[in-house]
């Protein structure tokens, strides 16, 4: 039995190019806009209703107190102590083990280095210390049309939650696994080698409400649509162990293994790993880094990147200094390999300008296939309630980018589509993403 098992596509338009290229619309109503390009969707088995968790406190889970008495006064700081609304218990859960948890501690959230993170997060993630863990708080009186949040100084290294929080999504049966369709010898056999595909996705694990529903729909387009590669970005423990556990015939590569990071996953039977490095953002606020995977896949060698550049307009700054670090790394690979970025940039094409674009031998995938407005927005409020924001904004946050062979050229990006556009039985997407699914020819 296959987990979600979607139907494949009635016509051969997979070409449908689609990504999208996020811009934050005006002011005032929402501009009309041609309905997305959607990939099939996927059906999940009813009666699988799953109980909300209990969300983690991460470095962006909480906002600060509105301010000490005082505030500018050194003395008067030291002296404040916040009510105990304001605090966060925490217990540390050893990823390793974790059914081992260490003494609980009261952990004081320093103030103004969480400014307006509570004013998004409370939209999905209620009160640690309230009772009422079912219900989600009412949302803004004036909705954002961006995310605001503001990590802390020193990001907290295990993210933050009560004993009854640990999320464990491996106590599902094995048998809907992804390997269960895509490991045994005839698949194999059945495989393109003249077509190579991969999926980028943002899979918004820090919103643990419909953590598992969530999951399975994610792994339900992977077990349809059965990707080459896998870029993920805001995976957490829970979820990763998930992913080890469903898909198997995958060798998953990951930037962190704590708090929230980005992974890769390679198909065992056609993508053969060689190495991997990390590229650190020394100044990132957000535990964000640039994480590259050396590949080869039908004899061309492939250098696989992805990365989660710093969130919010607050930090286009350093999500310049971010973008400039992977181009870096990207014109650093020996010219007789391909690159590949993707991975949720969170950029705004002004960002980008300023920049001074991208070099010459380096390309923006959705630009390169034309701009296809169906595939336009990657980070669409319009159309994904996931957030519960009012405002609409379409943003292009999830970018690819392409740099080819300089000797052969034998990988050409041929397609792009949105993938997550449906909702799932518990009533929500996916993610607050949609996912993109890049389909590349191979020149043997």
């Amino acid at each position: 039995m296959i987990l979600g098992r979607a139907e494949k596509p009635r016509s051969s338009q997979t070409e449908t190019r689609t990504l999208r290229a996020k811009e934050l619309l005006p002011s005032g109503p929402a501009a009309p806009s041609d309905p997305p390009s959607r990939a099939p969707a996927a059906t999940f088995p009813r009666n699988s209703r799953t109980d909300v968790p209990r969300p983690f406190v991460t470095a962006h889970a909480r906002g600060a107190p509105p301010g000490p008495p005082g505030a500018g006064s050194p003395a008067a700081q030291a002296q404040y102590r916040p009510p105990r609304a304001e605090r966060v218990s925490r217990r540390a859960v050893d990823v390793r083990a974790p059914g081992r948890r260490a003494p609980a501690q009261s952990v004081v959230l320093p103030h103004g280095q969480l400014q307006g993170a509570r004013a998004l997060n409370s939209y999905f993630e209620p009160a640690v210390e309230e009772n009422a863990l079912e219900s989600r708080p009412e949302p803004l009186s004036e909705p954002l049309s961006e995310p605001l949040s503001e990590p802390l100084s020193e990001p907290l290294s295990e993210p933050l939650s009560e004993p009854e929080s640990c999320v464990d999504l491996t106590k599902e049966e094995t048998r809907d696994s992804i390997s269960s369709k895509t490991s045994t010898s005839e698949d194999v056999q059945q495989e393109d080698g003249s077509v190579f595909s991969f999926i980028t996705w943002n899979i918004d694990g820090l919103d643990l409400n419909n953590l598992l529903e969530r999951a399975r729909g994610v792994c339900s387009y992977l077990t349809l649509y059965n990707p080459d590669v896998v870029f993920l970005q805001e995976v957490i423990p829970p979820y990763y162990a998930y992913l080890k556990k469903k898909a198997s015939s995958y060798e998953i590569i990951t930037g962190h293994e704590e708090g929230y990071f980005t992974a890769v996953m390679l198909k065992k039977s056609r993508v053969k790993f060689k190495s991997q490095k990390i590229i650190p953002f020394p100044d990132t606020k957000m535990m964000r880094n640039l994480l590259c995977v050396n590949v080869s896949v039908s004899g061309n060698e492939l250098c696989l990147m992805t990365s989660h550049l710093e969130s919010t307009r607050e930090h286009a700054k350093e999500r310049m200094n971010q973008l400039k670090i992977v181009l870096k790394a990207i014109q650093e690979i020996a010219e007789s390999a391909t690159v590949i970025f993707a991975g949720d940039t969170n950029l705004r094409d002004q960002e980008v300008t300023k920049c001074g674009g991208l070099p010459n031998n380096i390309l923006d995938v959705w630009e390169f296939l034309g701009k296809p407005k169906h595939c336009q927005y990657t980070w669409d409020t319009q159309m994904n309630s996931n957030l519960g924001i009012a405002v609409a904004c379409k943003l292009r946050f999830d970018r690819i980018f392409f740099r080819a062979a300089s000797e052969s050229g034998h990988i050409i990006p041929r397609s792009l589509d949105l993938l997550g556009l449906e909702k799932l039985d518990c009533g929500r997407f996916p993610s607050d993403h949609w996912g993109l699914l890049c389909t590349l020819d191979v020149i043997l």
